[in-house]
Parts: C-alpha cells; structure tokens; sequence
C-alpha cells in the first residue's frame, strides 16, 4: 500500500523509533554494572532507576534534530555531533578524537577517511543511532538506503560501517511501512527486504544467515553480539532480534541482554526498529519512566 506521509508525521514516527532506541540502549547499559542480572530481565525484573543512556542516544537524538524535509544535512550533523557529544557517554577511543577534530574546524568528510590510518571506520556507531532516519522515510526503502548511507558517511568511511547504518535504516523504514499498513510481516521478511537494499559485504551475508535462524543462542553464535564494536558482528544480530520480535519491545530487547556483547547497542538497534513497528505504546511504561530524560537541546532541535 502507497501512502503519502507529512512532516509532522515523519517526526512523529522518528521519535516514536528513538523512544524504542534510547529505553533498549539505556536499559540494556544497566547490565554493564555488576550485580545486574540479564536472566532477571526474562522474568520481568529490570534494574533500579534511572537508567542512564549512552552515546547511541546521544548521537541519535542529533540525527532527530537534523532531521528535513530535503536530503539529510550532513554538515549540520557533523556540526550537532561535535558540539554536544559528551566523552563519558561511552564513546570510543576513535569516535573521540574524530568529534574534536570537527569541532576544531577539521571537515568531516577527511576526519573520517582518516580514522582508523586511512581506512575509515568500520564500527557499529552509524548503525547503532540510524533507525530514526529509517522511521522518517518510511515511504520509500530505496530513498532510505540512499540517505541511511549519507548520514553513516558523516562519522563511517569503511564500507562496512556505511553498509550497517544503512541496514539499520531501511529496517526501520519497512517496519514503519508495515505499521502504517497494518500487516505483520512473517520472520524473515525484514531481514530479506534490508539484505536488498544494502551493498554486498559481511553486513549482508550477515543478514540473509540471519534469516534462517530461529533461536537466540543459535543467532548469538552465528552471527556475533557486538563484541567487537563492528557493523559487521552487531547489526545482523540486533536485526535478527528486531524481525523475530517485531511486535514485542519487552522481548526483543530481552534476547539482546542474554545474548550479552555490546548490549546497549544491539538493544538499542533492535529497540529502535521495534518501536518504529509498536510505536511508543508497546514500550513499557515503567521502562519510559525509568530511562534518564532525552537532551532539552533536542526538542529545539526537531521542531517539537
């Protein structure tokens, strides 16, 4: 079904996504801190507020507020990316150095073919803040493809890193088209439509292993958890967990946490592309309540 969406309602649909994205990414922090329990989270008992989010947030929420009408801004983004982040949020080594380079006037597009000694960075950051992008341009997978890449490219010259952002978004822009034309897609669905719309590479191969897998343990051995911080071993798995629990936030930010790895990350990718599915309705409210409130700059930011 086609639909013509407005930009009050594309907004709307990439807050509801980074509601999804900031309860998985600062929930699924809490059990970095010891005496925090991910079996306890299977039986519905989550750790003691509040829950502080992370960089994922934080660098998504400066893509919410970059957010138009027209291409994506990438100068404006690199901009918001470099004034406001905060290093103790859990950036790495890497992303550091590069947002001081932009902030002192480096352009971005050469601090980021420079990380990494030249080869740009193949890490999970462009993926982990991109689902929102995805939510926006729900009425055109291809169109999200195109503009998942150019916001990667910000802070991702690898092609493996722009391929995870660019994943990420066109699977929360196929769950948003679903939610707007009220089908549940079966498993897999998701993951087939992305590998479609992102180039070949370990990402892809990634996504259409994950496609035959039905259980977490299975989909954790296969295809990593984020241990590596890389597009490559994070986004197949947070997508596998995304398309399996589609219709169910608790549980798809549930099978990140036992999975273990880089979990905020992966709960945030999956919670991201869920809550673009639920809208802000299938989080629990306690779990909104609990999460540390989202940067005041940001309802400037988005026009709110």
């Amino acid at each position: 079904m086609s639909f013509i969406l407005f930009p009050s309602t594309r907004l709307a649909l990439a807050l509801d996504s980074l509601a999804g994205l900031s309860v998985g990414d600062a929930l699924g922090a809490q059990y970095f801190v010891p005496g925090n329990k991910p079996a306890d989270l299977l039986d519905g008992r989550v750790p003691a507020p509040p829950w502080d989010w992370t960089d994922d947030t934080e660098q998504a929420c400066c893509l919410v507020a970059t957010l138009d009408e027209g291409d994506f801004d990438r100068d404006a983004f690199a901009t918001r990316l470099a004034q406001v982040f905060e290093p103790y949020r859990g950036y790495g080594p890497g992303a550091v150095v590069m947002l001081r380079q932009i902030r002192e006037g480096l352009p971005w597009p050469i601090a980021a073919a420079a990380a990494f000694h030249g080869q740009g960075s193949c890490g999970n950051g462009a993926a982990m803040r991109a689902a929102p992008l995805g939510a926006w341009h729900a009425d055109s997978l291809a169109h999200a493809a195109t503009q998942g890449a150019r916001a990667a490219e910000v802070t991702h010259a690898h092609p493996e890193g722009i391929a995870g952002g660019v994943a990420v978004t066109v699977a929360a822009a196929f769950a948003t088209a679903a939610r707007l034309d009220g089908l549940r897609p079966e498993p897999g669905q998701l993951l087939r439509a992305t590998a479609m719309h992102t180039a070949p590479g370990v990402v892809r191969d990634g996504l259409r292993d994950a496609a035959t897998i039905k259980g977490v343990e299975e989909a954790a051995a296969r295809l990593g958890t984020g241990g590596q911080a890389t597009a490559q071993d994070t986004v197949p798995f947070a997508l596998w967990a995304a398309d399996r629990y589609l219709d169910d936030f608790p549980a798809a930010v549930a099978a990140c946490v036992v999975a273990g790895g880089d979990v905020d990350t992966t709960a945030a990718i999956a919670g991201g592309v869920v809550a673009a599915y639920t809208g802000t309705a299938g989080i629990p409210a306690g779990w909104l309540a609990n999460r540390e409130p989202l940067p005041a700059w940001l309802a400037a930011g988005s026009g709110q």
